[in-house]
């Protein structure tokens, strides 16, 4: 026999990311990376072009050292990357895809700028 899985109607809200105010978007640099402390967690902040905010883990897929927000930050085509700035593996901002060994990963947040400031959803 096959248990079924009933959600609750209040499991949506529970569920729901919850929203961090991590700085204002001005403090950020084109193409540079900056580290916060986000809910506990770690993450790496870079802004693309003028109004682009990525979230990502800080921890380096292949290493798991902290050091992301001090990778390369450049493209593929038209997608943003980084570089870890330890083995060099490249990654796609927005998705974490590693380009060059595709058993790595880089975690992703969602990012969004609301009356100049910049928040993380975790």
């Amino acid at each position: 026999m096959q248990a079924l899985a009933i959600q609750s109607p209040h499991a949506a809200a529970t569920d729901a990311p919850r929203w961090h105010r991590v700085c204002r978007l001005a403090e950020l640099t084109d193409s540079w990376g900056e580290a916060a402390l986000v809910g506990g967690r770690q993450v790496a902040l870079f802004r693309v072009g003028a109004d682009d905010v990525f979230a990502v883990a800080q921890a380096d897929p292949a290493t798991h050292a902290h050091v992301m927000a001090r990778g390369i930050v450049g493209s593929r085509g038209h997608a943003p990357t980084i570089a870890s700035p330890l083995h060099k593996e490249v990654y796609n901002l927005a998705t974490g895809e590693c380009f060059g060994a595709p058993d790595l990963a880089l975690g992703t947040y969602r990012v969004r700028v609301v009356d100049g400031v910049v928040e993380v959803a975790l």
